[in-house]
């Protein structure tokens, strides 16, 4: 379903993709990225499990992404969606807002390197995907 310039089709099918990403991202690292937050298992996962909350958030934010990342894609204009275009545009998103606001963030708060690091490829990882998959269904 394509409204005004983007195909709606294409950003939600990039929010699934890239939350799958993510669950699979952090089930890999996620001893990793709890030892940087200093907070143990049951207190973040009380009964072993995300609380569904914070999947539903999740899963609305990458779908916020997605959308905006279809919208700056469409700001270059007409016949200009494509895959190579989609990741320069998803690289210089990421770098540009991403990656800068987690550094200062977690610089203000003191964080661990290593967190910056797990959640900063988290959301590479994110953009990556989602741009893949919106210049391959053409957003």
């Amino acid at each position: 379903m394509v409204v005004g310039n983007i195909n709606h089709f294409a950003v939600v099918a990039a929010a699934i993709a890239s939350w799958i990403f993510g669950a699979a991202w952090y089930g890999v690292l996620g001893q990793q990225w709890m030892e940087a937050v200093g907070k143990g298992k049951d207190e973040l996962m009380p009964g072993g499990r995300p609380k569904p909350v914070v999947l539903i958030v999740s899963f609305v934010a990458e779908l916020i992404i997605a959308e905006m990342l279809a919208g700056s894609i469409a700001h270059l204009g007409v016949g200009q969606m494509s895959v190579k275009n989609a990741l320069i545009s998803a690289g210089f998103i990421w770098f540009g807002f991403v990656l800068t606001i987690l550094v200062t963030t977690h610089a203000y708060q003191n964080e661990k390197r290593a967190l910056t690091v797990i959640d900063g490829g988290h959301w590479l990882g994110v953009l990556l995907i989602q741009g893949l998959v919106l210049g391959l269904l053409g957003a």
